[in-house]
């Protein structure tokens, strides 16, 4: 028996956004949580960038975050 450990790989993206309160940032966790169940969402609103980070072990749809940022009225620019 083999004592080889499986490591999956996982995607991070960080965001600069314009959310200036938790009760919106919580809207937007759910509403993305609702459209990608398989990310884990936070946001940091004491850094002056207003982060949003999302990781997830298959991948990250930037262009649907951003899309989503559009429709909402918000702005929501991916962090090289």
């Amino acid at each position: 028996m083999s004592n080889l450990m499986t490591f999956t790989q996982v995607t991070v993206e960080i965001f600069k956004t314009n959310v200036g309160n938790q009760q919106l940032a919580n809207k937007i966790i759910t509403d993305l949580n609702q459209l990608y169940p398989e990310y884990h969402i936070n946001f940091d609103l004491e850094d002056c960038d207003k982060i949003l980070r999302i990781e997830s072990h298959s991948g990250i749809d930037v262009l649907g975050i951003i899309n989503y940022s559009n429709l909402n009225n918000l702005k929501i620019s991916r962090i090289n």
